[in-house]
């Protein structure tokens, strides 16, 4: 029966047959992938992008990145669902997607991970610190994340995300304009300096609930932790749940004088 549950070798086939088409991609993305264009071109891009339409949805947004900047695109991806790669991957299956390997998430955050690798057309990069935690340990103590958050996120996910994103033009995130205060004025498009690139934000105009939305509508995984009161999900020991009400963003450093971990601002 065509409904019928796959047996064990069904599906050890198909995961071959997935990882297989992913090599692939690669071996061919490599032979035609030109080399990475200099400061004054990316900034003269980034003015073009920020030129669209400020309506613009985020297919428009995406069918200019994939034309413009190819298989140099980067995705990131907390993992709190899945969305923001699938859309993307409509325009460049198999992009690079870059999760923040800090060594402190949720056991469902890297299940979440596993999933989607496992699942979807895209190449999960795991972006690591220098540091291991036992090694960030033994050199400035215990739980840095409680004494200096700012140190933390700086060393395990600022610059890691910043020496990665040097292969590539554009990243692409899934900030969104409905996250806080912080957020509130994001564009589509814009020239980050600080990591010397194009940035784009194709779901700002989103809602939370358009992104679960979407994710119900097209069969997207979602971290089993966003139906557990966690609508943003960050390290496990900086992260609560938020209760009925409050900002989504709440439930991150909650009680610190914190509210970004440096990768937007």
């Amino acid at each position: 029966m065509s409904d019928a549950t796959p047996t064990l070798a069904e599906r050890r086939e198909r995961q071959l047959a997935h990882d297989a088409a992913r090599e692939e991609h690669h071996r061919t993305r490599e032979q035609v992938l030109g080399p990475r264009r200099g400061t004054a071109e990316l900034k003269a891009l980034a003015g073009q992008g920020a030129a669209l339409p400020a309506d613009a949805d985020h297919d428009a947004v995406l069918a200019w990145v994939a034309e413009t900047f190819g298989y140099r695109t980067a995705v990131a991806c907390s993992m709190a669902d899945a969305v923001l790669p699938h859309v993307v991957a409509r325009h460049l299956p198999w992009v690079d997607t870059l999760f923040l390997e800090t060594g402190y998430h949720f056991a469902e955050t890297i299940g979440t991970r596993d999933a989607v690798e496992s699942s979807m057309e895209l190449t999960i990069v795991d972006v690591t610190p220098e540091r291991t935690v036992a090694e960030q340990d033994a050199e400035h103590g215990k739980d840095l994340f409680a004494r200096d958050p700012a140190a933390c996120c700086a060393m395990r996910k600022v610059e890691p995300l910043t020496r990665t994103l040097a292969e590539y033009e554009v990243w692409i995130t899934g900030v969104r304009r409905d996250e806080g205060p912080t957020r509130a004025d994001t564009p589509l498009v814009t020239w980050d300096d600080k990591n010397g690139l194009v940035k784009v934000n194709p779901l700002a105009a989103w809602t939370f609930d358009d992104v679960l939305a979407y994710a119900d509508d097209h069969d997207v995984i979602v971290n089993p932790l966003v139906h557990d009161g966690y609508p943003s999900i960050g390290c496990a020991p900086c992260t609560r749940r938020v209760a009925p009400g409050e900002d989504p963003r709440a439930g991150r450093w909650a009680g610190l004088d914190k509210t970004e971990c440096g990768l937007h601002t």
